[in-house]
């Protein structure tokens, strides 16, 4: 792992490869660059590949911040200006990594994007009805003062118990490369405010508009070629109604299925979404 100062902290992050278009591959929560690790060597022969760790996630450093999306944008800017420079970059983005990757692309998209890649992500705001009722329930929990801080803080239920039953068989050795960076509830600060961000019913108000924003530009960008991967079955951040608001509404648009996955599809199908990433990297930016 390489590590990049980036306003009085640190950054680290993952390369593959030596030539070619450069890729960066951004992940959510509650995971890191690991998640990427199997991913990578698909792309890697016809890419320069980066994979950083969020600040406060992986083997970033720790800062004395909210960690809202706004912070992490702001370091991940601070980053990319530092580690990418000012050339052309292709973006792949997981779950809050998706949604960084699209609010990236949106502000800097005048000739910088060459691509988007996306898969289980926030592609637009989403309200309360539209969750099944269980995550509906957990999610009220995470909003609630006490009750967020004991399941997250506390009980590190991110990782103890959410990995463990999105991801089956997932093995220990992988938990404890998902569990170094939070050795502590003040260091589990990250994942419990990402819960906080997703917006919903129009709240936190600042994240949605930036949804909004990126929602906008994704539209409205069809020099940029965009990948947006599914699993099956079709639910939740990729359900059948989402997918076809995608295909209606993003522009330069293809839609690839990479397979029988859940939530965190590059932890078990990361050869499909490698092989889909470089095939789209071939034939749509070359």
């Amino acid at each position: 792992m390489e590590k990049t100062e980036v306003l009085g902290s640190w950054m680290a992050h993952r390369s593959a490869g030596e030539s070619g278009p450069l890729v960066v591959f951004l992940h959510g929560n509650p995971t890191s660059s690991h998640l990427w690790r199997n991913v990578l060597p698909h792309v890697s022969d016809q890419a320069r590949c980066l994979a950083p760790d969020l600040i406060g996630m992986g083997a970033s450093g720790k800062s004395d911040i909210g960690y809202r999306f706004a912070d992490h944008a702001r370091y991940l800017d601070a980053w990319m200006e530092k580690v990418v420079g000012d050339g052309e970059v292709v973006l792949v983005g997981h779950d809050w990594g998706g949604a960084l990757a699209q609010d990236w692309a949106a502000r800097h998209g005048d000739g910088r994007v060459a691509g988007i890649a996306l898969i289980e992500t926030f592609l637009r705001p989403m309200r309360w009805a539209q969750m099944v009722p269980q995550a509906a329930e957990m999610f009220r929990a995470f909003r609630t003062s006490g009750v967020g801080e004991r399941m997250v803080l506390d009980d590190n239920l991110f990782i103890e118990r959410n990995l463990r039953r999105l991801v089956p068989g997932i093995s220990e050795q992988d938990l404890d490369a998902y569990r170094a960076p939070y050795p502590d509830a003040a260091s589990r600060l990250p994942m419990l405010q990402w819960a906080r961000e997703l917006p919903l019913d129009g709240e936190p108000a600042d994240v949605v508009d930036r949804m909004v924003a990126y929602g906008t530009w994704m539209g409205r960008s069809p020099e940029v070629p965009k990948l947006l991967m599914t699993v099956d079955p079709a639910q939740g951040l990729a359900s059948s109604e989402i997918i076809a608001w995608a295909r209606e509404n993003m522009s330069a648009l293809r839609i690839e299925q990479v397979g029988e996955a859940g939530h965190h599809a590059p932890e078990q199908v990361p050869d499909a979404i490698g092989q889909a990433v470089a095939r789209w990297l071939k034939e749509e930016i070359g």
